[in-house]
């Protein structure tokens, strides 16, 4: 709204120069084309809501991961606005009166991301779960999707037939480290023998390729994606089903601690979602093929 009420500001201060030129008999065309640039450079640049809380003034700096996987960046260029995610900061960026030209790619590490200090990034997002530990350390926004693990694995490994938790207890597994995926091996599944931690997913994807383990856990999108693309011969065995014990995950984009900017973040992320719809729409369009899978009870 702010956004708006300073465009029409601009709007009527270039009604004001057009009877201004038109008086001493200077071109309306010219000046109206004058008005709209002006109008165009300041929302380019940010809404009034971002003044002086990004990093540099007039740009947004986003960051993600390096590299960046499907469905979530397609190719590992996020600058395409292709995957879910680079959709959705392209969408944040526009709701906030940023134009393409403005807004700065960075890449991080998972873990880099969320550890204490200062960030080169306004704000990142690679699947981050929204949890009270990183809380303590970094801020997050409102969420923009909402997921549940998954269990990928060979179609001929001992994990390919499990339907229930019971039934994965003397697996080898392996997760990226720092994630919820981890920490769902070893709270809900809790097999005989401590999973391997891995510096990220291709890290988890190598050592099921090459059957140091029996499986891995990812959320479900990127699940889907591995076995349908990305490792020849697996599938995803089954995702797990929301409960108390497995509540699923709810992504947020990571900013540095009490960072103001998360207030604006946060307008144009529900804006997205009750006014323009336009969350659902970037879903639909990225994961729609990447949410259905048999359920593996948790008993």
């Amino acid at each position: 709204m702010k956004q708006r009420s300073l465009r029409r500001r601009l709007i009527a201060l270039g009604a004001v120069a057009i009877v201004g030129l038109a008086a001493c008999g200077g071109s309306n065309e010219a000046a109206e084309e004058t008005t709209e640039e002006a109008a165009e450079t300041v929302s380019g640049t940010g809404n009034e809501c971002t003044t002086g809380k990004t990093l540099t003034e007039g740009k947004l700096t986003i960051a993600t991961g390096n590299p960046a996987y499907e469905p979530w960046v397609v190719g590992d260029a996020p600058e395409s606005k292709e995957g879910f995610e680079a959709a959705i900061a392209y969408g944040v960026a526009g709701e906030m009166g940023f134009s393409d030209e403005n807004i700065v790619w960075v890449r991080t590490s998972f873990d880099e991301a969320i550890q204490p200090g200062a960030k080169n990034f306004d704000f990142n997002l690679q699947q981050y779960s929204i949890t009270d530990e990183r809380k303590a350390t970094v801020s997050f926004s409102d969420p923009y999707y909402s997921t549940n693990q998954a269990l990928v694995a060979f179609g001929d490994s001992a994990a390919a037939t499990a339907t229930s938790v019971s039934e994965l207890k003397g697996l080898k597994f392996g997760a990226q480290a720092g994630t919820t995926s981890l920490e769902f091996i070893t709270s809900v599944i809790q097999p005989d023998a401590a999973p391997f931690a891995y510096d990220d997913n291709a890290g988890a994807k190598a050592a099921l390729e090459a059957k140091q383990i029996d499986a891995i856990v990812v959320d479900l999108p990127t699940a889907l994606y591995i076995s349908a693309v990305e490792i020849e011969g697996s599938k995803v065995v089954g995702q797990f089903p929301l409960s108390d014990v497995a509540p699923g995950d709810d992504f947020g984009m990571v900013f540095d601690l009490d960072n103001p900017l998360v207030e604006c973040v946060n307008v144009a992320l529900s804006r997205m979602r009750d006014l323009t719809y336009e969350l659902m729409s970037i879903e639909e369009t990225w994961l729609a093929d990447y949410t259905g899978a048999p359920v593996i009870s948790l008993d």
